[in-house]
């Protein structure tokens, strides 16, 4: 029974409102790190994949391109879409041209991946942008609830990548006798759709690898912003 006094009113009427639900927890943000075996430069920057790989916050995802082949390597990771992904955001960013290693954070910001101070605050500032719609990932379906678009709409990419590190030996080329190592690797990269706020399902198509992980990103277009992400569990 509520008291008559002011303090207990207000104690009881807190007792009685109803409890906020709790606020689903933040997705990581995504690194997208763009690499390739016959990069001499590029050697170094598994270790800082390692390195975010063992953060909450962040989700590294490392796209293997091939404009090194010509030294004599053939990259055995890389793919066409991962390329035409990255010079998506050279193009957004004002580059003159890809280079490698590069690190593309969120969307958002890009900087030499071994540069850590400037990964760090790309990173931390990616951290404090607005969270977009909720995706989620259930079965062989992917969902993006409704919520505020982007002008225009954006563009939904199911990315899958392995989340065991990839070792490979490389026999020719500048890294010629030297293992490079690929954090989360990605194996596939589709672009599923465009969201324009209502909320929508698609089907995922079956994965090519076994102990692949999913993962459903909500983008600008051309390369702009990631505004949201949600990814299936990692095998047992």
């Amino acid at each position: 029974m509520c008291g008559p006094m002011r303090g207990a009113l207000i104690a009881c009427l807190l007792m009685l409102a109803p409890s906020a639900a709790p606020a689903a927890p933040r997705p990581p943000v995504i690194v997208e790190l763009y690499t390739a075996q016959g990069c001499a430069s590029c050697t170094g920057a598994g270790e800082v994949m390692e390195t975010l790989a063992a953060r909450r916050d962040v989700l590294p995802l490392t796209f293997s391109v091939d404009y090194w082949d010509y030294l004599g390597w053939t990259d055995t990771l890389a793919r066409p879409e991962f390329v035409a992904r990255q010079k998506a955001y050279v193009s957004r960013f004002g580059l003159g041209e890809p280079y490698t290693p590069q690190a593309v954070v969120g969307g958002r910001g890009q900087g030499g991946a071994l540069d850590a101070e400037r990964l760090d605050a790309l990173i931390a500032r990616a951290v404090q942008t607005p969270a977009g719609p909720r995706v989620s990932l259930t079965g062989t379906r992917a969902s993006v609830a409704a919520g505020k678009a982007p002008q225009g709409g954006a563009e939904v990419w199911m990315v899958r990548y392995d989340p065991r590190p990839r070792s490979v030996q490389v026999r020719r080329g500048d890294n010629r006798g030297q293992v490079v190592v690929a954090v989360n690797a990605v194996r596939e990269l589709r672009r599923l759709g465009t969201w324009r706020g209502r909320g929508l399902t698609w089907a995922l198509p079956e994965a090519t690898e076994a102990g692949l992980v999913t993962v459903v990103i909500v983008q600008s277009p051309r390369g702009g912003g990631i505004l949201a992400m949600g990814r299936s569990r990692p095998p047992a």
